[in-house]
C-alpha cells in the first residue's frame, strides 16, 4: 500500500507542476486553489508512504515521478522540446526510480 501511495503522491506532484503553469497563465484564485490542493495532497500521500518506506527511497521516487512527469507533460501539452537526448535522460530517471523500487 505504501508504494501505491507513493505513486499517487508522484502523480499529484505532476498535477501540481501542471497547475503552476496554469497559474502563470491565468492568475486567478481557482489556479491558486488547484496548485495548493495538488501539492497538499501530494505531501499527504508522501507522508503516508514514508511511514513504511525509507525516507531516501520515498523522496527519490516522488521527485523522480514528479520531475519526469512534469517534463513529459510539458512535451505533450506545451510543445516543449522532444529532443531524443531529453527523452533518454527522462528514461534514465525513470530507470533509477524502478531500480530503487527493486532494491528497497
Amino acid at each position: 500500500m505504501a508504494w501505491i501511495s507513493l505513486i499517487v503522491a508522484g502523480l499529484l506532484e505532476m498535477l501540481g507542476v501542471l497547475m503552476i503553469n496554469k497559474l502563470h497563465k491565468d492568475r486567478n484564485w481557482q489556479a491558486v486553489l488547484f496548485v495548493t490542493l495538488a501539492f497538499g495532497a501530494s505531501f499527504v500521500f508522501l507522508a503516508y508512504a514514508m511511514k513504511t518506506l525509507p525516507m531516501g527511497t520515498s523522496y527519490a521516487v516522488w521527485t523522480g515521478i514528479g520531475a519526469s512527469g512534469g517534463a513529459i507533460l510539458g512535451m505533450v501539452f506545451y510543445e516543449e522540446s522532444k529532443d531524443w537526448k531529453r527523452i533518454v535522460c527522462i528514461g534514465m530517471v525513470l530507470g533509477a526510480v524502478i531500480g530503487l523500487n527493486l532494491v528497497s
